[in-house]
């Protein structure tokens, strides 16, 4: 071996041993447990992108507010619990939540996953997420919530997977563009609601002014309506996703008007005034009221004038609804077709 290699190999070993040529050090995921009469907030706080704060079996009286990406806060099924706290000092508390994930208007917060708990008795929304992207609520279950089981805003790829949403005030899951402000529909860019169990709820799933997102595999029962597709005058309209494979049986549950819609009762699967939309392949039965709005599968001209516009209903299995399997209030001119469902009755005749 040359001087000059025994040389080069010296200037290695001391580069190494003082750090400066070694690999940066790896960030190793961290767990953080929560054991009753502990808060959960704080273990949240303190953890890292990557992190899982593991809530333990209990009941916590406490609200909790994510802002870190890629965190998962995951508790262990059932016996894990979370109700509102009896006077709340938190932000997401005060506004009668449980869980909120919180990105913001600049920048989204991603890759968030809520699982394996339940959320019961909060004021407003069991979980509400707003300005999240890749956010995963899996295995959990909201009930007897103010307003909603789940709600979101401003987000983007979104899964929601094998949830229970029950007896809420007003929609399972509710997603829109924005809650408050009249907009044109947003791209939620691919998102999911799929195998979900929901009932007893207002509106099973709402969808309002968003496009691009899948509703699929659910059980829709015993609520006053079952799926809401809501569009408004506002562009672009909402629509471009797809509603599919769900069972839709009996949302018979009557729930008086409010200032946007009559009372509601009887509806299966609802679309007003959306465009591009596929309802294919869902079992719709035992639907029956006597609002506008009731029925199997029901194209309803919104009350502020916006229309349904070539939507494709087609492959479906729509039974024993009332006043019809099938009804179409648009116009003949809009675009929408029915084809290949079974059904016996629809609004105007020859649907089925």
């Amino acid at each position: 071996m040359t001087k000059r290699h025994i040389s080069l190999l010296v200037c290695a070993a001391a580069l190494v041993g003082s750090g400066v040529a070694a690999a940066a050090p790896v960030s190793v995921p961290t767990t953080h447990l929560v054991h009753p009469g502990e808060s959960i907030q704080k273990a949240v706080d303190a953890a890292h992108p990557g992190d899982t704060v593991l809530v333990m079996p209990g009941t916590y009286h406490q609200s909790v507010k994510i802002t870190t990406p890629g965190l998962t806060l995951r508790g262990t099924g059932r016996s894990t619990v979370l109700k509102p706290a009896t006077k709340a000092t938190d932000d997401c508390g005060k506004r009668g939540n449980g869980i909120c994930v919180a990105g913001t208007k600049s920048k989204r917060l991603m890759g968030v996953t809520v699982s394996h708990l339940i959320l019961t008795g909060y004021s407003r929304a069991g979980l509400v997420s707003v300005g999240a992207d890749g956010l995963t609520v899996r295995q959990v279950t909201s009930d007897r919530n103010g307003v909603w089981g789940f709600a979101e805003e401003r987000s983007e790829h979104s899964t929601y997977e094998r949830d229970i949403a029950r007896d809420n005030g007003d929609a399972g899951i509710f997603l829109a563009n924005t809650i408050t402000a009249e907009q044109g529909a947003a791209d939620s860019k691919e998102t999911l609601v799929a195998h979900n169990l929901l009932a007893g709820n207002r509106i099973g799933v709402t969808v309002r002014r968003l496009r691009n997102l899948t509703v699929a595999a659910n059980e829709v029962t015993g609520n006053c309506a079952g799926v809401f597709v809501v569009g408004d005058e506002n562009k672009p309209k909402a629509g471009a996703l797809t509603v599919r494979d769900n069972r839709v049986q009996r949302n018979n549950k009557y729930c008086a008007k409010t200032e946007r819609l009559p009372f509601l009762q009887g509806s299966g699967i609802v679309l007003t005034g959306a465009e591009k939309s596929v309802v294919t392949g869902n079992l719709v039965t035992g639907n029956s009221g006597t609002s506008p709005l009731s029925g199997g599968i029901v194209l309803f001209k919104s009350f502020v004038g916006a229309t349904n516009d070539d939507n494709r209903i087609t492959g479906n299995s729509v039974t024993g609804n009332a006043p019809a399997d099938l009804v179409n209030q648009e116009s003949t001119k809009r675009g929408n077709t029915f084809e290949r469902n079974s059904c016996r009755a629809s609004r105007p005749a020859g649907l089925c």
